[in-house]
């Protein structure tokens, strides 16, 4: 009688996962950004953020998102959701108007909608016929 004794696959894949080296602890935020005519239409996934949990500012041309997500100390065999603080800054290609941007969350989805200044709108002009 031959006896074969396989390993338990499962056990060296939990270990695989707790030995694996900590992720650093600060994130990039991906985002999309869209051109309008008069706008620029910034999107981000914040899954989990609230509005209070977010730093958004805009300065000249430069938008810069910060925040933080907070997650509980307990122990997992596998930790993929995002967790600690992030910031990103992004150079426009014209000035944004800083008093009328807008910011809303809906499901987990940042959408920032940023006005283009008037000094980078592009103006119409028509030529008359002698």
């Amino acid at each position: 009688m031959t006896l074969y004794i396989q390993p338990n696959q499962y056990r060296r894949m939990v270990r695989r996962w707790v030995e694996q080296p900590q992720q650093s602890e600060y994130r990039s935020l991906g985002v999309n950004v869209s051109e309008q005519e008069d706008a620029y239409l910034l999107s981000a996934l914040v899954p989990g953020l609230k509005a209070e949990d977010l730093n958004i500012q805009v300065l000249e041309n430069v938008v810069s998102i910060e925040g933080e997500y907070r997650t509980d100390e307990g122990e997992y065999l596998l930790s993929e959701l995002p967790r600690g603080t992030f910031r990103r800054a992004l150079r426009m290609p014209a000035d944004i108007q800083a008093d009328k941007v807008e910011a809303k969350i809906t499901d987990g989805v940042l959408t920032l909608s940023l006005p283009k200044a008037e000094s980078a709108k592009p103006k119409r002009i028509n030529v008359s016929v002698n």
